[in-house]
């Protein structure tokens, strides 16, 4: 379609020259064939079909008129012989239409060129007149050309001046536009990176207490039967609960929604309130886990606090168990001053890691991501013979 877009505005202003010229041919006629063309006084000798010559001639060139200065010229040498058998008025009348396009559609320099032409050319004839007559007929002679000479010009360039005008604003919409949706893109690419990292996290902590639970019940699966069970059903829970987080996550990464295409079911966001299932699951994974003071904070945290205060706990429980398997661990949630903290601390087994495989994996990283994007910090590392992950969380302007 835009290769074709060119083609058809030339077509348009080809019609629309040529409509002009046949117009001003028409009234160039009547008004010769009416004998009105005389400008100077006495009358006009000079054969009818010489001025319909002329006139056609002209008229002819207005289907050039866009073609700068080419029309001009040819317009001005045809002005020329029309003065010569004397001026007409419809020569007149014409060439001013060329002095108009000139200045409309030639370049900046010319039309620039031409409001000069105009004023010099307007001072020259006053000054003549002047010198070989009286200052009325200077005044009558500027008063004379002020039609055919000044006021094209002068129109031209103040259609120029807001042509230019709206052009610049249309390329400032079109750039406003260009910048407005890469910033939708930049702000979709975004949002799916967070998605795509909450993905991972929510299967890396799943599946690392599947894993530990499902050792766990082999081992038991002899020994005590009632706990393996509760083992095996902690590892069910674990896989149903990543199994729909995964897929409402899929879900929203695959939307488009531009179309509105959601055609998919989404799970609510684990917040604090699901904590005792978080404490359950780490329990089955053989790890003992002791709660401390958990406040009841949900119908008052920000969403995004809160989401973020459940991932970290889960995060740093699901390493304590992976690190720590049979020790114990304690967690810790409070609200103080606009801050909520979150402290999860664990024994260290002898020759066990850091609590995030040895400092080397991405459980800390994300999770000081996660603290960051909604205004905390977070701090991890040994303390007190064991390993302490203690995160700060503000509950205004997150």
């Amino acid at each position: 379609m835009p290769t074709f877009v060119p083609r058809l505005n030339h077509l348009a202003e080809w019609k629309q020259d040529l409509v002009i010229a046949f117009g001003t041919w028409v009234l160039g006629v009547l008004v010769y064939v009416s004998g009105m063309q005389v400008l100077l006084n006495g009358p006009d000798d000079t054969p009818l079909w010489i001025r319909l010559s002329e006139l056609t001639a002209i008229c002819g060139l207005e289907m050039l008129r866009r073609k700068i200065p080419l029309a001009l010229i040819c317009a001005l040498a045809v002005l020329a012989v029309d003065i010569t058998f004397g001026p007409s008025l419809p020569i007149l009348i014409v060439f001013t239409d060329f002095l108009y396009a000139t200045t409309l559609y030639g370049s900046r320099r010319t039309s620039r060129l031409m409001i000069g032409v105009a004023a010099i050319g307007t001072i020259a004839v006053v000054c003549l007149a002047l010198i070989f007559s009286q200052w009325r007929t200077a005044v009558l002679a500027a008063f004379a050309l002020l039609p055919f000479l000044v006021t094209p010009v002068w129109w031209a360039a103040n259609v120029r001046q807001q042509r230019d005008i709206a052009d610049s604003e249309r390329a400032n919409a079109v750039q406003l536009a260009t910048i407005g949706e890469l910033d939708r893109k930049a702000a979709v690419a975004g949002e799916r990176s967070k998605m795509a990292r909450d993905l991972h996290d929510v299967i890396a902590g799943h599946l690392s207490a599947i894993a530990i639970q499902s050792e766990a019940a082999l081992s038991m699966a002899t020994a005590d039967p009632k706990l393996s069970r509760q083992v095996l059903e902690s590892v069910r829970e674990n896989s149903v609960s990543a199994l729909d987080e995964m897929r409402a996550m899929i879900g929203l990464l695959r939307a488009d929604p531009s179309t509105g295409d959601t055609d998919f079911e989404t799970t609510a966001p684990a917040r604090l309130a699901e904590l005792s299932k978080l404490v359950e699951s780490a329990r089955a994974s053989g790890l003992e886990v002791e709660v401390g003071t958990v406040p009841d904070l949900s119908p008052h945290l920000p969403a995004a606090v809160d989401l973020t205060a459940y991932r970290i706990a889960q995060e740093a429980l699901t390493n304590a168990a992976k690190h720590a398997a049979g020790g114990r661990a304690v967690l810790d949630i409070r609200a103080d001053g606009g801050i909520l903290t979150v402290e999860v601390r664990n024994d260290l087994r002898p020759g066990s890691g850091s609590g995030d495989d040895g400092g080397t994996g991405l459980g800390l990283l994300n999770m000081r991501e996660r603290a960051a994007a909604v205004g905390g910090t977070l701090a991890a590392g040994p303390s007190g013979g064991g390993w302490l992950v203690r995160a700060e969380l503000p509950l205004e302007g997150s």
